[in-house]
C-alpha cells in the first residue's frame, strides 16, 4: 500500500523551484499577467470589461487569440504578433521579405549616396593645401555619412520596434513629462 500512495501523490515542490515559474508555464489567459513582448519591462494584463491586454509600462494594447495562444499589437502601424509558448513570447514574423529588402536597400542608398556626392565634390574641387579650411571637406564627408547613418538607423529601429529602443523612448517621455 505505501508504494501506491507514492504514485498517487504529486511531486513535492523543491526549494529550487519557485512557484512563480510554475505559474508562468501555463496557457495564455485573461486572469494572469505576462511580461510585455514589446518593451520587456512592463506587465501585460487584461483590461477591464474587454478581451484585450494592456502593458503597465509602454501602454500598448494587445488583442488576444486564446485558441492560438497569440497576441497582436492593435495601437501600432506595425502588425506585430507574438505567440505564448508557456514560458516566454516568440515573435510571429509577418513582414513580407520584399518589404524588408526594400527597407534595407533604401537605407543603404540613403547612407552612401549623400556622403558619396559630398566626397566626390571635395575630390573634384579640393581646397588649397595651405588654406586654413583645408580640413573642412574631410570633416564634412564624415559628418554627412554619420548623420545619414543615424537617420537610417533610427528608421530601422522604428520599423523593427527593438525592445531597448521602445523602453528608452518611453523612459525619456516619462522623464520629460515629470519636468
Amino acid at each position: 500500500m505505501p508504494s501506491q500512495t507514492l504514485f498517487l501523490n504529486p511531486l513535492p515542490k523543491t526549494p529550487l523551484q519557485p512557484t512563480s515559474t510554475l505559474l508562468s508555464e501555463s496557457a495564455l489567459n485573461y486572469q494572469d499577467s505576462y511580461v510585455c513582448p514589446v518593451c520587456r519591462h512592463g506587465q501585460i494584463s487584461a483590461m477591464t470589461l474587454m478581451d484585450a491586454f494592456a502593458c503597465s509600462f509602454c501602454r500598448h494594447i494587445f488583442s488576444a487569440n486564446l485558441p492560438t495562444q497569440s497576441i497582436q499589437v492593435v495601437d501600432s502601424s506595425q502588425p506585430m504578433s507574438w505567440r505564448w509558448n508557456g514560458q516566454k513570447w516568440q515573435s510571429v514574423y509577418r513582414d513580407a521579405p520584399s518589404l524588408t529588402l526594400v527597407v534595407w536597400l533604401i537605407g543603404i542608398i540613403l547612407v552612401t549616396l549623400p556622403g558619396s556626392i559630398v566626397w566626390l565634390s571635395s575630390a573634384l574641387f579640393p581646397p588649397l593645401p595651405t588654406s586654413t579650411w583645408a580640413w573642412f571637406p574631410k570633416v564634412w564627408v564624415i559628418c554627412t555619412f554619420g548623420i545619414h547613418f543615424l537617420m537610417v538607423s533610427w528608421l530601422v529601429v522604428e520599423h523593427y520596434q527593438l525592445p531597448l529602443y521602445v523602453s528608452t523612448r518611453i523612459r525619456v517621455a516619462q522623464w520629460l513629462g515629470r519636468r
